[in-house]
């Protein structure tokens, strides 16, 4: 079972009887104990769970004066459904914002995970309305075309990080403005002295368009010419592993033939793959070729620190509890669709 199956797992437990013991846990899992106390730990460093001795419980819980009594009765008693793809990549940041809003709020936050799956996206909605929830936060995995289901829920929502739901009634939204962060990477690569500025993007990303629209914005702005020989798209490593190392290939070759001297990468995993790439073709960073990364989650980690894109994750968080809460208060009040704009952290791989 991989790590991610298991967090899913935990995360399952606790909301099913709001504490696990990890000796129990490990022997139903058939892993060690050391490998649930692990995933406990990383668990909690994202704030998804609270570690206690021998066990976990749900953050809300921990407060409760003893480990397995209720937590005492708080605010308006309300409860809110999260669904998100994932606990991983992008979404703690996201998860800790609204718990923090929801805990001020005197709100009971309830995460579901739908593992980028329609199907199982429906169960966890499904499962959260039987359990009462009075309102939902969700980022949808579907396309927009799927989402019509959504107007049916029954009680208010609030889609997070996804841009569909304009003519769906009731549909509010907070999003990034990906568009925005694209054209700071770009301003600032020029700025750098760069000209020949290209992009590369994952395949399989819902905010790829809207990065390339800011991108080719952002290179309109100043005057740039964006020829398709610039932009690249990308596999993701696990749909064709075969296809991806082709691509990346075609980029580093791009790079070697002096077609770009500067790229923004969607996302940081991909841009930091494709350091040791350039280092074996003799290209430096940011020498040859200056990189700005997109997303900020690991950018900061790599050998060469990565300039990256930061989207206001946990102020996404925030406000879609906010949200949420006064259409819940006020009804009646205009829809709202809220954008916040990203932040571009300069590191030594655009400098």
């Amino acid at each position: 079972m991989h790590a991610e199956d298991r967090h899913q797992a935990i995360l399952r437990r606790l909301r099913e009887r709001g504490s696990l013991r990890v000796t129990d846990f490990a022997e139903e899992l058939k892993v060690s104990a050391v490998t649930v106390r692990r995933d406990v730990e990383a668990l909690a460093e994202r704030g998804l769970v609270a570690r206690v001795h021998g066990g976990a419980l749900l953050p809300e819980t921990a407060s409760a004066p003893a480990a397995f009594q209720p937590p005492p009765p708080s605010g308006p008693g309300l409860v809110f459904g999260l669904v998100v793809p994932t606990a991983d990549y992008y979404y703690p940041e996201v998860i800790r914002g609204a718990r923090e809003a929801a805990a001020a709020r005197g709100v009971r936050l309830v995460l579901g995970l739908s593992q980028y799956s329609p199907d199982e996206e429906r169960a966890q909605v499904r499962q959260l309305l039987s359990h009462g929830i009075d309102g939902l936060l969700i980022a949808p995995c579907g396309t927009p075309g799927d989402q019509d289901w959504l107007a049916a829920l029954g009680v208010p929502y609030v889609l997070v990080e996804r841009r569909s739901g304009d003519d769906v009634p009731g549909a509010e939204r907070v999003v990034t403005d990906h568009a925005h962060g694209a054209r700071l990477a770009v301003r600032h690569l020029a700025g750098s002295g760069r000209e020949r500025i290209g992009l590369l993007l994952r395949a399989d990303s819902p905010h790829s368009a809207l990065v390339q629209e800011g991108y080719l914005a952002g290179l309109a702005s100043l005057g740039l010419s964006a020829p398709d020989a610039l932009r690249f798209t990308i596999a993701a490593p696990e749909t064709d592993p075969v296809r991806r190392d082709a691509q990346l290939d075609a980029f580093t070759a791009a790079v070697e033939a002096r077609l770009l001297d500067a790229v923004l990468v969607h996302n940081d995993h991909d841009a930091i793959v494709l350091l040791p790439r350039l280092r074996v073709r003799g290209l430096s960073v940011p020498g040859d070729l200056a990189i700005v990364a997109y997303d900020d989650e690991v950018a900061a980690l790599a050998d060469i620190p990565l300039t990256a894109v930061a989207p206001p994750k946990r102020a996404v968080g925030v406000a879609a509890v906010d949200l949420l809460a006064l259409r819940l208060t006020d009804p009646g009040r205009p829809r709202h669709h809220l954008s916040i704009l990203p932040e571009l952290k300069i590191r030594a791989s655009s400098t």
